[in-house]
């Protein structure tokens, strides 16, 4: 695993490869690093994953695992915040002061997170991006950026 001075991105069962590509771009511009949680929608070798993430697969860590207590494993959550990410949470992503080892939970792109894991004991709390009323959601990395880019401005943009 490589070392990150911001937060890690967490995708469970992603379903779209383009967007888990996207991600792998986005943390390597923000100098994080992105974990997948099965079961995952596409085959990792996909065309659009590697398209999508373009010549930066090298810049980032992907870690995957098998289900949700598998990354909770590695991730030692005892001694880890876990942040979940979810619609109608109570706590907007800006009033959170972020460390370099928190870990940002995202669901799958249809479903978002299941209860059983948004209300997991290990998962610190779970957090919104505000949004229109109107709008069911904001498209998955779309949301992941936001969240990630903020974390990365609270710590200083490190290098």
């Amino acid at each position: 695993m490589m070392k990150t001075d911001i937060p890690q991105l967490v995708y469970f069962a992603p379903q779209i490869a383009g967007n888990t590509g996207a991600a792998i771009r986005l943390c390597a511009n923000a100098g994080s690093n992105i974990h997948i949680i099965a079961p995952f929608g596409f085959d990792l070798n996909n065309t659009k994953l590697r398209r999508a993430g373009l010549d930066y697969h090298d810049l980032v860590h992907l870690q995957t695992h098998k289900n949700f207590a598998d990354f909770l494993e590695f991730t030692n959550a005892p001694t880890r915040r876990i942040w979940a990410f979810r619609t109608q949470a109570k706590i907007k992503y800006t009033d959170i002061k972020y460390e370099a080892s928190d870990y940002l939970l995202f669901g799958c792109e249809a479903t978002g997170l299941p209860e059983s894991i948004w209300s997991d004991s290990h998962i610190t709390d779970c957090l919104y991006i505000p949004m229109r009323n109107s709008i069911r959601s904001i498209n998955l990395t779309n949301s992941a950026a936001i969240a990630l880019y903020e974390t990365y401005r609270q710590l200083g943009f490190p290098k």
